[in-house]
């Protein structure tokens, strides 16, 4: 048997331990131990952790890399980064936005992202960020899967041409519906905005992902109407709730009847967790709350969630380095997801679930499976979690397109030199 690549000794993220892989024509042929053939190039995994490659479910490419212009977010807030951006807005181009875009692209690749679902607002009545991201999603195709989502930041009613900007949005080929229903003027705007956008998404046979509630406010409540509309409308699995930050400081009894209407409207959910505990509580003194949404008891209810990054180097957040291990080891910590099974769900919530909210094809490490995917300088999940564990090798179509040296410690002890390997030191199960 001739293939194009062979992947020996390798720990699976999902559980399989010591196997081979077998590529060929950009498609996984076989998992198994002690594959022999004639590989164009074989890659010793050395019981390494090979994963299918991260996907980032929420981001604002056409806002990334723009840290300082015009000018920095003093108070770190959101509304601040909101009045910033649209400072940011009028005075850049097409060409800036994507040298950033492409730029960021880049440094996703090297960190392992496969897939990116990008925001793109659409209150800019030139649809300069719609341009840019549309041609980004051309010359990236090779390497990322870019999702777009026709965004409207200053609210779909509060801005006076952001229903037309929306159509046009769709119409050049954006593919999902966003809003912001916390943003209008009004709760019934708000609700409103929702009915409004999942009725354009289900006449077009399009996918919504909605900024919802992402504010301190327990009477910020439209992820209620949002799952009405979904029922409604029969866009079931086709829906994503962003943010849902207000969750976190709504009462017990109204969340017990809440989440159980996102279950059966099978409603995604995606958490930002470096981002929402960054913004959220800022009008808080002590105690302060962490502001990311309950995500155990949404995961404990069947409700897919996967971990979003949201922003790297912006009006909204300073820092960033497209590592969604760091986005994971975030929610992790903040959402006290501390026993074994919870941290490895972790993992799977900037890959496997992340990549069922995008409805990608082809996605996993299975036979007939895209040949796509990381192999990390960790052993498991919980190793590579724990260590932001290293990208040895990101492999697309079965190529490989980034490799990063293994990163080890020279320590000189005087009578005790040792190479220490940082995935070495994990205690054995």
């Amino acid at each position: 048997m001739d293939v194009d690549l062979i992947i020996k000794n390798a720990n699976l993220s999902n559980d399989q331990t010591g196997v081979d892989i077998a590529c060929k024509d950009g498609v996984i042929i076989s998992i198994e131990r002690g594959i022999n053939a004639n590989a164009k190039k074989t890659i010793d995994a050395q019981g390494h952790l090979v994963s299918p490659p991260f996907v980032d479910p929420h981001f604002h490419m056409d806002a990334t890399l723009s840290l300082g212009t015009p000018r920095m977010n003093v108070s770190g807030t959101l509304l601040e980064g909101i009045s910033l951006w649209s400072e940011l807005k009028p005075i850049q181009n097409v060409e800036q936005i994507i040298d950033r875009a492409l730029r960021y692209c880049d440094l996703a690749v090297s960190m392992g992202i496969g897939a990116i679902r990008s925001h793109v607002d659409i209150c800019d009545n030139s649809l300069k960020g719609v341009e840019a991201l549309l041609e980004v999603q051309r010359k990236v195709a090779p390497y990322i899967e870019l999702q777009l989502v026709a965004f409207p930041q200053d609210g779909i009613f509060r801005d006076p041409n952001a229903k037309v900007n929306l159509i046009n949005a769709l119409d050049m080929g954006v593919n999902v519906v966003g809003g912001i229903p916390h943003f209008e003027r009004t709760m019934q705007d708000g609700a409103d905005s929702v009915k409004f956008l999942c009725e354009i998404a289900a006449e077009r046979g399009l996918m919504v992902d909605m900024h919802c509630d992402e504010s301190d406010d327990p009477q910020s409540r439209h992820i209620e109407t949002l799952a009405f509309e979904t029922s409604r409308l029969g866009l079931h699995g086709r829906v994503a709730g962003s943010h849902l930050t207000s969750m976190h400081s709504m009462d017990n009894y109204y969340v017990s009847k809440l989440i159980p209407l996102m279950a059966e409207a099978e409603i995604h959910a995606i958490p930002n967790p470096l981002i929402n505990i960054m913004l959220q509580g800022r009008h808080d003194s002590y105690p302060k709350r962490r502001g990311q949404t309950r995500v155990p008891e949404l995961k404990n209810a069947g409700i897919n969630v996967g971990f979003g990054s949201d922003c790297v180097m912006d009006p909204w957040y300073s820092l960033g380095k497209a590592d969604m291990l760091d986005v994971a080891h975030m929610g992790l910590h903040v959402g006290q997801l501390s026993s074994r099974l919870d941290m490895e769900w972790c993992f799977d919530a900037v890959t496997l679930n992340s990549a069922n909210i995008m409805g990608l094809e082809g996605y996993g490490l299975k036979r007939g499976c895209k040949a796509d995917m990381v192999i990390l300088q960790a052993n498991d999940k919980i190793d590579a979690i724990r260590l932001r564990a290293n990208r040895l090798f990101v492999i697309r179509a079965g190529k490989v397109i980034s490799t990063t040296k293994p990163i080890h410690a020279e320590l000189d002890l005087s009578e005790r030199p040792k190479k220490l390997d940082p995935s070495e030191y994990i205690p054995k199960t």
